[in-house]
């Protein structure tokens, strides 16, 4: 399509757009409109542009983006403003987070305002509340399965509360990170409901079918995401006399987008959040929105277009909201959710670096960073205006889904390796102190995955219960460690809550009907915040973890190299035992950290001379940044402490 065909179509729009939208004004609105119309009427084009509505749905989308910028708050259309003019904003290393179950932390909203201080306190400025939106009180998936998309759950408050806490986060630069979950709703919704009832509008807004003729050709490609507690993708609704496509749990029921109301609702949603004061949505599951015949119905062309075009809609309602691709897939495939261009991203800025998350725990397990350093190698780059999103622990398991070939590169049979690690960490291995719970166990592969906290997984359970004070500092070095590294590897870090004062798993759900069996609840606690003091008391174990890291998370704010820009280089060393890499300024060449991470039990050591930079005229003038001293060093060689980790500087 030409520009000008475009600017011909939006003229037609505008010209037909509710009167009452002149009573406002938009000329910011018209400016981004006008520059991003283009791209959005060629995307919607290509989803929806054989359908004899398309018209009628395009002025749709143009009304709602409009009505949406009007009820948007003018101090959110100020930052909206400040966030054009330092578009790199959130690639800076300022930025650390931490996600949460709201009723977890502090049972609902209010709590959260009146434990504000405990971020700050920690060095926290970006907050990601997980699900609070109206969901059964039941088969909810933690949240994941929404009722109602524009209500709050009751038990976490309502509106008001959330915009009091978005209030309160901007008024101390910190950033709320929302939810919304793309891909399904629960059974109980509105939508769901009229379906049921026969409503046929509501019935297109899912995939249904009076047979199985058609769920049995999707069932030939479409793997299992639940295998144990939710085989197939399809459940027979008794009431309608259909077949759901239910792709999750059979209460969750899976949106069709190749319907462009439900595109349009849902970006209504997404935009009625940011109004609401989210500075950053997280789009859950958006590698399943699109379904073909044939496939595994995962990151399909189709939904790649839709997330650019809700992007790019964004951009003209409110462009200073980041997107969240929370994409758990191969490396190869997560890095197109950042979208193809070759510097800005056309989707989602910010993805989670699943692969690395991974990657740390096998190196925790083997004691040794030769995968570690193979995957890193084999982890695209990403763009250059997009970033990782860098977490050690998360509400979800522990998926093992490194590529074979890393595997065998590094000198491990992949089948076996996996089933290694799986019995390391749910303590069948005679050296694992690790106290994880198998998740998703499927029968037919062997195949599983690890739910467990980051305490009881890296061995501080274990070694409190029997009092053994070496375990105990051995654990919490672990703990440690892992955080150094996603705290200097390039991207947000995300830390879990609990994890930073050591909190272990809850056994508690195994008691309860309806979390009994999900062994993730395993590892979604309630913060006892008597414990949460102790973090106050010197000599402790929530002392000596949660001090540590709040030192590691201040010096991590002052260096300017942490700044994510692609200037990160690994480093390749003879030792096995180290995982080394380089960060450097762009502009400031001599602005640069050695990174160097030791995952042995014993100290290892690193020779300089394999780095020529580092290895010259340095000599007692390199500093470790995180305790201010020069490291352990005999002639050019460096030691590094058992489970220790150096962010190197020069003097």
């Amino acid at each position: 399509m030409y520009e000008q065909q475009s600017h011909s179509l939006l003229n037609a729009i505008l010209n037909q757009i509710e009167p009452e939208f002149s009573k406002h004004d938009l000329r910011y609105f018209y400016t981004r409109l006008g520059a991003n119309f283009y791209a959005i009427h060629s995307l919607f084009e290509r989803l929806y542009g054989k359908r004899p509505d398309f018209a009628e749905q395009a002025q749709r989308l143009v009304e709602t983006l409009a009505r949406q910028y009007i009820d948007r708050s003018e101090e959110l259309r100020a930052k909206d403003i400040e966030r054009e003019q330092d578009y790199n904003w959130f690639l800076s290393q300022k930025w650390v987070g931490m996600a949460l179950y709201c009723n977890g932390f502090a049972k609902n909203l209010q709590g959260m305002r009146e434990h504000l201080h405990y971020f700050q306190d920690l060095g926290i400025n970006l907050v990601h509340v997980m699900p609070i939106m109206k969901c059964p009180e039941g088969k909810s998936d933690g949240g994941y399965a929404v009722s109602n998309f524009r209500e709050i759950d009751p038990r976490a408050g309502d509106l008001n509360d959330l915009r009091g806490l978005a209030g309160d986060l901007r008024q101390r630069d910190m950033l709320l990170v929302m939810d919304v979950v793309l891909n399904h709703t629960s059974d109980q919704h509105e939508w769901a409901q009229k379906a049921r009832d026969g409503y046929s509008p509501y019935r297109d807004y899912f995939y249904t079918f009076e047979n199985r003729h058609v769920p049995d050709m999707f069932e030939q490609s479409m793997p299992e995401v639940f295998p144990e507690t939710a085989p197939g993708n399809f459940t027979w609704n008794k009431e309608m006399q259909r077949w759901v496509m239910t792709v999750f749990n059979e209460y969750q029921w899976d949106l069709n987008y190749s319907n462009p109301t439900v595109f349009i609702e849902m970006l209504d949603i997404i935009l009625f959040w940011a109004n609401q004061g989210a500075d950053i949505v997280r789009l859950d599951a958006v590698a399943f929105l699109w379904k073909k015949i044939g496939s595994t119905c995962q990151n399909e062309r189709e939904a790649h277009l839709i997330l650019q075009l809700m992007k790019d809609c964004c951009q003209v309602t409110a462009p200073g909201v980041l997107f969240i691709a929370e994409a758990i897939v191969a490396p190869v495939e997560v890095t197109k959710y950042f979208g193809e261009d070759a510097v800005i991203a056309k989707e989602c800025e910010i993805a989670y670096n699943a692969t690395f998350m991974a990657l740390l725990w096998d190196a925790v397990a083997t004691k040794n960073a030769r995968l570690l350093n193979q995957g890193i190698k084999s982890l695209p780059v990403k763009l250059e205006r997009a970033t990782w999103l860098n977490y050690i622990r998360c509400h979800d398991d522990i998926g093992l889904g490194f590529d074979d070939k890393d595997i065998e590169l590094a000198g491990y049979e992949p089948r076996d390796h996996r089933r290694f690690l799986i019995d390391y960490f749910t303590g069948q291995y005679a050296d694992s102190h690790a106290r994880g719970v198998p998740f998703g166990q499927n029968d037919k592969t062997g195949d599983a995955r690890i739910s467990g906290s980051l305490a009881s997984l890296v061995g501080l359970q274990y070694a409190v219960d029997i009092g053994d004070e070496q375990a105990i500092d051995d654990a919490i070095r672990i703990i440690v460690l892992l955080h150094s590294l996603i705290l200097s590897f390039g991207g947000l870090p995300l830390l879990y809550y609990g994890d930073e004062i050591g909190t272990t798993n809850d056994e508690s759900y195994r008691d309860d009907p309806v979390k009994m069996d999900d062994s993730r609840w395993v590892h979604r606690p309630f913060i006892d915040w008597k414990k949460a003091e102790q973090r106050n008391v010197p000599g402790t174990v929530e002392y000596l973890i949660f001090s540590q890291l709040k030192t590691l998370i201040a010096v991590h704010k002052e260096l300017d190299a942490f700044a994510d820009f692609n200037n990160r280089d690994l480093v390749e060393v003879d030792n096995p035992h180290l995982f080394v890499f380089e960060r450097y300024h762009l502009q400031k060449p001599a602005d640069r950290v050695l990174v160097i991470a030791n995952f042995d039990k014993k100290p290892q050591r690193l020779d300089l001379d394999q780095l020529p930079r580092w290895s010259q005229s340095y000599q007692g003038h390199l500093v470790d940044a995180i305790t201010g001293k020069s490291p352990e060093k005999f002639g050019n060689t460096v030691v590094i402490p058992l489970f220790g980790c150096y962010w190197l500087t020069e003097t």
